[in-house]
């Protein structure tokens, strides 16, 4: 299995972090890959798509919004890989203002190198960080 972590530290507080991308259904609010979401079964399962019009289906897997992060499966994605679990945390930096973001994920390749669907996880999380910044600048 396949991992990847990615981070960024954005001079917002982590509470303001934690209100913008904590909630399961909030990605459209600062991740213009994902234009709309859908949840279903309570909540518990949303159905992402993106620009292409490629249908994304991810699982709630665990929430605390008290150590805010959340945890989630993709069900159906267009990628190169199953079995893939990730999770979105914001913390506290330590003795500075802000906060850092970590996205991290853990997957197994399909069709395709260990390196290759790391570099699309990593690319993804990191598309996703810089649209953060810009939205919280």
């Amino acid at each position: 299995m396949a991992s990847t972590i990615a981070s960024i530290d954005v001079g917002a507080t982590p509470d303001q972090v934690w209100q913008l991308i904590g909630g399961f259904n909030s990605l459209p609010d600062w991740l213009p890959y994902i234009p709309g979401s859908e949840l279903s079964e309570g909540g518990r399962v949303r159905t992402l798509a993106n620009p292409a019009g490629e249908v994304i289906v991810e699982r709630l897997e665990a929430f605390n919004d008290k150590e805010r992060f959340y945890s989630y499966s993709i069900l159906q994605a267009p990628f190169p890989a199953r079995d893939y679990v990730a999770t979105i945390r914001v913390r506290a930096i330590s003795g500075q203002p802000g906060a850092r973001v970590e996205w991290s994920g853990s997957f197994t390749p399909v069709g395709v190198s260990e390196a290759e669907v790391t570099q699309l996880f990593q690319g993804i999380y990191a598309d996703g960080f810089k649209a953060l910044k810009q939205t919280l600048a």
